[in-house]
């Protein structure tokens, strides 16, 4: 392959770019900044010789790595790509911890309401038997006679006694 221009690893190390230059389809000359960060992390030696030992189809997806690697590293010498491995960890968590407050506050929402409609049930059966057997205790058939028919009229009749006294009302 003849190059034009140098690729940007030969123009950092000052040479002539060869015509099978294993660094040029990866560090063309229109970015220097790559090869600059990677030739700093990992030198123009290393960086050839990882290329060469891998098959044509892998290098690019090498080249990426190891630039983003060295990027990462100038960026932060201490810990590099595993400082953003970190941080999107840390974010996995939170995020995971949040889907699970929302879950629970869902479950809890549905829960009341399921109460809510249970209650309703409740109330809507009592208010059909209320009125279903306002003159009769719902218990008794049409057929039977109520055992104890003056026993409400004497709570009501007790009930206003003991709040009379002397013909006197409280």
């Amino acid at each position: 392959m003849s190059h034009s221009t140098r690729c940007a690893a030969c123009k950092s190390l000052r040479r002539r770019c060869p015509k099978d230059c294993v660094l040029a389809p990866y560090f063309p000359p229109t970015n220097p900044q790559r090869y600059a960060c990677v030739h700093k992390i990992f030198g123009a030696s290393n960086t050839t010789k990882m290329l060469e030992q891998l098959p044509l189809h892998l290098r690019a997806v090498a080249a990426d790595c190891m630039s983003f690697e060295a990027s990462s590293r100038v960026e932060d010498p201490v810990y590099g790509s595993v400082g953003i491995i970190s941080q999107l960890q840390e974010q996995i968590i939170e995020a995971q911890s949040e889907l699970v407050k929302t879950k629970g506050e869902i479950a809890f929402h549905n829960a009341q309401q399921q109460l809510q409609q249970q209650q309703m049930q409740q109330l809507q059966m009592i208010h059909a038997v209320a009125q279903e057997g306002e003159d009769q205790p719902s218990w008794l058939s049409s057929s039977q006679q109520d055992p104890f028919p003056n026993v409400n009229q004497q709570i009501l009749e007790d009930y206003n006694y003991s709040n009379t006294f002397c013909g006197f009302e409280f």
